[in-house]
């Protein structure tokens, strides 16, 4: 009796609860509202004098390819929260996305964007090039890669393998894209090793034609770009059998499609298939059964056969007339280099634009919530990855510089640098995406916010063009050379910046003062010491294996864990010196002392590096002072973090709807449209 007069007091109570005189009652918190950042975020220096500076060159040309892409339906505009964003639709099959791809270029085409790429010259052809690269791959990656292999790795094969014939022949008709072209080095049973492709070529000097052969199935060329639909002809890296000699891996042009389209006679091919990204990229499978070709389509800079089948070559070095063929690749890492450091810039003003106005908890009761950036371990993650961009990007235009201006005595630097910038940008490029994707919480996951499926589109830039591990110990064995050369020429360093080597080792002091650490001098001294310690630490083990009676290779492989610290250290010193001779070329001011604060917190996450404990650079007690440097550096940078972002350099329209008004974006209103 108790239990059902109770039941009967609560529904009672409930019901008297939900009458409508009782609802009336309640009251609800007031609404979120979205307030710009630009409200609240003062710039306490000039944003165009600072982009100037981190896009380096061809700001204007830059802009007029934004503005061709965004006044374009080609490249799928969308309103989202009262703003236009372009944006690909990858929602479209593997199929809809590569014709969109080839749409696009062919737009570009017709508005002359590529006038001058391959019959141009100069330096300034060269750095606009570079400047419509970065451009196209902030829209789209695909766009970015297909140009890439037809312009630098077709084309550039041409460039600097062919000679005066084949420049006549057939670089007009690649600007004008009357030829599409691919670059079909890599295979199934070969990538890095290049050394070890297994296409072989012979000569018939009854015709005078070259016979390229695909003798197994690990031959068949493999994730050709443009291969699989609408490339014409290709770049064709083989082994060249001369009389029964191999003479190394030597490169010819094919043709693979006739005008129409059709598959050449002799020549199959297949497609790659559907890939975690770049799906807007027709990567193909080739195989060739007694393909012939001219005698005059082997690009003879390097090496060349004669009419009755001798082989000539003024270089008479193997190693080196192999090292000859790899030159375009060097452009290739340059552009990806370049391009990730880009679709970083991309990723971080989203995540911190978000965080400038999306809230979270409140510290007391009946207060507003904090903003994510407010939280200092939100500018923990997100501002020292800002000061990496930062670093990148003066890093990024020094290669590019370092590359057009490129001599013969020079192709070693470029080499090493290019190799150490393109590991050391992509794979921060992945770092900085998935922060950034994180940092975003739930909306880094939606397509059309950008974070999240930026990170899918780029991750090959970690393999392509050169493994980004066998890369950094390229980078170790050439230090390595240029010490063991020193060494025995009893000659001081010069070249690749290890003239520090032949100074006085620096000393850290046994406590570091916030003064210390801000000091740029202290800073280099500190990025030199770990370099200094890793090549010499690398050199003693290598020695130490040879002197077992270990080969040279066997010796680099056992020493790889500190052949990878070393390249990190190259890279991190050589990046740092371009910040500081871009901070050199500002006058004092307000831009100047905001630089100087980014240029600290940049160099001091290179301080938290495991290696400056692991190899004793620094004291426990000094790592530790770093790391509250550090967070202290974050709160003094944090009120420019949004003249920062918005100094990149990226066009509103490139971002996404979670880097301004995403509660519009995402309003109910937004889903009736």
């Amino acid at each position: 009796m108790d239990r059902a007069f109770q039941r009967t007091r609560i529904l009672t109570n409930h019901l008297l609860l939900s009458s409508p005189a009782q609802t009336a009652c309640l009251t609800s918190n007031d609404c979120f509202n979205y307030s710009p950042p630009e409200l609240s975020e003062k710039y306490a220096f000039d944003v165009n004098e600072m982009r100037k500076l981190m896009d380096g060159h061809d700001v204007e040309e830059r802009d007029r390819l934004f503005g061709l892409i965004i006044q374009s339906k080609l490249f799928n505009p969308r309103v989202r929260g009262g703003k236009v964003f372009v944006l690909p639709d990858y929602n479209q099959s593997m199929e809809q996305q590569r014709e969109m791809t080839w749409k696009r270029i062919e737009y570009l085409l017709e508005r002359g964007v590529f006038k001058g790429w391959m019959t141009g010259e100069g330096e300034d052809v060269e750095m606009k090039r570079f400047a419509c690269f970065e451009v196209l791959g902030l829209f789209d990656h695909s766009i970015s890669i297909k140009l890439g292999v037809h312009f630098f790795l077709w084309g550039g094969a041409i460039q600097f393998f062919g000679t005066k014939h084949h420049h006549d022949k057939w670089l007009r008709d690649t600007e004008n894209f009357k030829v599409k072209g691919c670059f079909s080095m890599t295979e199934l049973g070969h990538g890095s090793n290049v050394r070890g492709i297994e296409t072989v070529t012979t000569y018939d000097s009854k015709t005078g034609e070259f016979v390229i052969n695909t003798p197994c199935e690990s031959a068949q060329k493999f994730w050709i770009g443009g291969a699989a639909k609408h490339a014409t002809h290709t770049i064709v890296f083989s082994q060249l059998n001369i009389n029964g000699i191999n003479e190394g891996v030597h490169a010819l042009i094919a043709q693979i499609r006739d005008a129409d389209g059709n598959v050449c006679p002799n020549i199959r091919i297949a497609d790659c298939g559907h890939k975690i990204g770049l799906n807007g990229v027709d990567n193909g499978r080739i195989w060739f059964d007694n393909v012939r070709v001219p005698r005059e389509n082997l690009l003879n800079s390097v090496a060349d056969v004669s009419p009755d089948g001798k082989y000539l070559s003024s270089i008479k070095d193997p190693d080196q007339r192999f090292a000859a063929f790899l030159s375009p690749l060097t452009a290739g890492r340059v552009n990806i280099a370049v391009n990730a450091v880009y679709q970083s810039k991309v990723g971080l003003s989203i995540a911190i634009r978000y965080a400038l106005t999306r809230r979270a908890f409140s510290l007391k009761p009946n207060e507003p919530e904090v903003l994510l950036l407010d939280y200092p371990s939100h500018q923990r993650r997100l501002l020292p990855l800002l000061a990496k961009i930062y670093a990148m990007s003066f890093g990024a235009n020094y290669l590019k510089m370092l590359y057009v201006k490129r001599t013969p005595q020079s192709n070693k630097t470029i080499h090493v640098v290019s190799s150490s910038f393109k590991a050391t940008f992509t794979w921060s490029n992945m770092q900085i995406l998935q922060e950034c994707r994180e940092a975003c919480g739930g909306q880094g996951l939606k397509t059309e916010n950008r974070v999240g499926h930026l990170k899918a589109e780029h991750d090959v830039q970690s393999t392509f063009e050169g493994d980004n591990n066998i890369l950094m110990q390229q980078v170790s064995k050439a230090l390595f050379a240029e010490y063991v050369m020193a060494q025995k020429r009893n000659k001081v360093f010069k070249g690749l910046g290890l003239e520090h080597m032949i100074k006085p080792c620096p000393v850290i002091p046994s406590q570091l003062t916030s003064t210390t650490l801000r000091c740029s001098q202290f800073q280099m001294d500190a990025l030199c010491l770990r370099e200094r310690e890793l090549l010499n630490r690398f050199v003693a083990d290598v020695s130490q294996c040879l002197a077992k009676g270990e080969s040279k290779e066997q010796a680099f492989n056992m020493s790889y864990q500190v052949a990878e610290d070393l390249g990190k250290a190259f890279s991190d010193r050589a990046i740092f010196l371009t910040f500081i001779e871009a901070e050199a070329t500002l006058a004092a001011g307000s831009l100047k002392d905001v630089l100087g604060k980014v240029r600290s917190l940049y160099a001091l996450d290179c301080l938290e590096d495991i290696a400056y404990l692991r190899y004793g650079c620094l004291s426990v007690e000094n790592a530790a002072a770093v790391r509250k440097e550090i967070t202290k550096l974050c709160s003094e940078v944090r009120p420019h973090a949004l003249a920062l972002v918005s100094s990149l350099g990226i066009p509103d329209a490139f971002l996404s709807p979670i880097a301004f008004n995403w509660v519009d974006a995402n309003s109910w209103s937004s889903v009736q449209h």
